[in-house]
């Protein structure tokens, strides 16, 4: 089984031409023949590197605006044949093929053509198709040939040439694996953007989802499962994915996947005061508003600090020296802001293991797009859940109306009780919440839940009374019975929102009604599982 395979004849097509000059000195001094097409042909003589034209090999011109000029026996027999075959042998010399023992292909920008916004007849012209095919040819016959997609591998290729004169097995089998990856996700992109932006079809009969891996992790929901983080092959909405970390230990997927629910939440909140965001296992357990980061910060500590012990922090804001010393003060995973000063920067500096996770931005809780389940045997596929409330969109449906500052916290609540995971229930006051239940079989455990939070924040805080007396009650979706009012209604609540939608609203409305609320309906509910 051949194993160092020499190479002699090089085709080289690129419209990436970055390093060109720097490959082309690799393949000259290895004595490797340059063969180019149209543009990529014109630079290397420009660099003053001997280059021969495919058309003078193939014995046809370039056509049609160079949509025709690889696709020839010439090229696909000088690739596709296997060189210890007597037959493939015998028919390339009938034919007169010559041997290509190296491609180096880039191909036609689509994604770039599509992010920069070009009209469609630009787009479909940057469909590549002579590289794809030399691509898929040579790759596929790497027992023989060696392909280049990228061109990260032109240094291990110098050093190949340097070592040999040629290229080894295991190096051109990695490159043929990169190189089927390459085309898969790039005819995978042209096949959604005909899905998905030139035929609008939110949900086509095939659908393709591709990633580049970014990083390894430190391990996934547990220590013996692997885990890896893969982006988003094209444009990409500002998230933890992207975000720069400035300091601590390896991400783990657990790390990952908190810092996103936290920084989904408080995007809810880029635009107004100061916020932060304490989540743990996907739920948040503490969220305010406040006139500074640290006041905001303290009052979302206070909601439930046993919880915020090793959880995740998010802020709207350029984050503070205040803010980070006092985070610092208790043990905290991870932290995610749009920025940091450099005070701020020097505070966690003194914590080693806390990850700096600093975005640039946040994602828009309106924006579109589709979020993706795997389940045994295939995968869920549904709209994001982008819906948001405004105060003309709100029922009052009890005899009491809500006052200004019990309308506030209401919505307040809402906001919080989107990125709560059902059944959710949340209460708030004053710009922050005063108690989360979050995952329960049912509605009144969660409102329960809550409650007990609330009433061992007031003891840890030495406050007078819980601040559930007198807050606003958020739950995701309707109380299918009155129990669950009822719950809220002993922990002090004064103002309800909730979807509606019940068989029992009735019964629902008139417990309110007799407790002396106010209760709205928004007719959206949110779940989240």
């Amino acid at each position: 089984m051949t194993d160092i395979v020499p190479i002699r004849r090089a085709l080289v097509s690129l419209s990436d031409k970055s390093s060109l000059d720097d490959l082309a000195k690799a393949l000259s001094g290895a004595g490797v023949e340059l063969v180019s097409t149209g543009g990529t042909a014109a630079m290397l003589r420009e660099l003053g590197h001997e280059v021969r034209d495919i058309s003078d090999l193939t014995g046809f011109p370039e056509m049609m605006d160079g949509r025709v000029k690889t696709l020839h026996p010439k090229v696909h027999g000088g690739l596709l044949a296997v060189r210890d075959n007597a037959e493939h042998v015998a028919a390339m010399e009938e034919h007169g093929i010559g041997a290509i023992d190296l491609v180096v292909v880039n191909l036609y920008p689509f994604e770039a053509t599509v992010a920069k916004g070009s009209k469609r007849d630009e787009i479909i012209e940057n469909i590549d198709i002579g590289g794809p095919s030399m691509v898929r040819s040579a790759a596929k016959n790497h027992q023989h040939v060696a392909i280049v997609t990228d061109p990260a591998d032109y240094a291990e290729l110098s050093a190949q040439l340097a070592a040999h004169r040629g290229t080894d097995l295991a190096f051109r089998r990695r490159l043929a694996a990169k190189a089927f990856a390459r085309t898969a996700a790039y005819d995978s992109m042209i096949a959604s953007w005909f899905a998905f932006a030139d035929q609008q079809r939110a949900y086509p009969d095939t659908r393709f989802i591709v990633g580049q891996k970014a990083q390894e992790l430190r391990y996934g929901e547990n220590p013996h499962q692997k885990a890896s983080l893969y982006l988003p092959m094209g444009p990409a909405t500002p998230g933890v994915a992207q975000a720069r970390q400035v300091q601590g230990k390896k991400l783990s997927y657990n790390n990952l996947n908190d810092a996103n629910a936290a920084l989904e939440l408080v995007a809810e909140f880029r635009e107004a005061h100061p916020t932060v965001v304490i989540v743990k296992h996907a739920n948040p357990c503490g969220v305010a508003s406040a006139e500074t980061l640290l006041d905001a910060w303290n009052a979302a500590l206070a909601c439930d600090s046993v919880s915020a012990f090793g959880g995740i922090v998010a802020v709207n804001r350029r984050l503070d020296g205040p803010t980070a010393e006092a985070i610092c003060d208790i043990f905290t995973e991870v932290v995610v802001a749009p920025d940091a000063d450099e005070a701020a920067i020097a505070a966690f500096g003194r914590k080693k293991n806390l990850r700096l996770l600093l975005t640039g931005g946040f994602p828009d809780p309106a924006r579109g797009g589709q979020t993706v389940a795997v389940i045994a045997g295939g995968l869920l596929i549904q709209d994001r859940d982008n819906g948001t409330l405004s105060r003309d969109m709100l029922k009052v449906v009890t005899r009491r109306q809500p006052t200004e500052q019990e309308l506030i916290d209401c919505l307040f609540a809402w906001t919080v009780a989107k990125h709560v995971k059902s059944n959710a229930i949340v209460y708030a006051k004053d710009g922050a919440t005063a108690g989360i239940g979050a995952g329960q079989m049912n509605r009144r455990d969660s409102a329960r839940i809550a409650a007990i939070k609330a009433r061992e924040a007031a003891e840890t805080n030495a406050w007078a009374q819980p601040r559930t007396v007198g807050s606003a009650v958020a739950s995701d979706a309707f109380f299918p019975f009155a129990d669950g009012l009822l719950a809220a209604v002993e922990a002090g609540a004064t103002a309800v929102i909730q979807p509606g939608g019940s068989i029992r609203d009735d019964e629902v409305i008139a417990a309110a009604d007799a407790a002396g609320l106010a209760m709205m309906f928004t007719g959206m509910r949110h779940f989240r599982h």
